[in-house]
């Protein structure tokens, strides 16, 4: 029991913990952050900025747009000789027609773009002109606002129907027998009291 005793001790006695503990208790040690460096920050900042200045794309496309409208029709749209006005629903178009190769501009946008690509409506702006074979001889600038886009692209082909009659007389008898001059005056009825809609009325229920 003795030998074992002695040996555990010289053991003990062998290790040394000065390395691994401080001699005063109550203070900690931790390493030194590194120091922090803005050269990388500074580096990449300008692109940052130059990134956040610039504008996307489509209000690019929209500005060359505009610009290219205003090159084109000088004193704005009241200003020009072959204009028309086209109304469907609560829907307002104001159409402009000059010679060209077929473009169509709605509030400084793209036509197709600004349906939504939806070939239905690209129909209904197209047919006067297609009706008369002129497609691709007149360039088409429209202001239009109110209702919906099903409503403003069957105001714009009143609107074109009627700026045609500007461009000749003889074109009243064609666009009369397709029908395009005729400005439709349906609307969506009034809502009437009790009623769930214009005529609906709430499921009857006997008991």
């Amino acid at each position: 029991m003795s030998i074992s005793l002695s040996s555990l001790t010289s053991s003990l006695s062998s290790l040394s913990f000065s390395s691994q503990i401080s001699h005063s208790p109550n203070s900690l040690s931790f390493p030194r952050p590194k120091p922090f460096s803005l050269s990388r920050v500074t580096a990449t900042a300008p692109s940052l900025v130059a990134l956040a200045s610039a504008a996307p794309p489509a209000e690019l496309e929209t500005i060359n747009l505009k610009k290219y409208v205003k090159s084109r029709l000088p004193g704005g749209f009241a200003a020009q000789t072959i204009i028309g006005t086209g109304r469907r629903k609560c829907a307002i178009a104001r159409v402009v027609l000059q010679e060209g190769t077929g473009k169509v501009i709605i509030n400084y946008r793209d036509a197709k773009e600004y349906l939504q690509g939806n070939p239905l409506w690209l129909q209904y702006v197209k047919v006067p002109l297609v009706s008369l074979g002129y497609e691709s001889s007149y360039d088409v600038f429209v202001k239009a606002h109110g209702g919906g886009l099903s409503g403003q692209a069957q105001a714009i082909s009143l609107g074109i129907a009627r700026a045609l009659l500007r461009v000749s007389e003889d074109h009243r008898r064609p666009l009369r027998k397709e029908g395009l001059l005729t400005r439709d005056s349906r609307i969506v009825e009034r809502k009437k009291v009790g009623l769930k809609k214009a005529r609906k009325a709430p499921q009857f229920s006997k008991r």
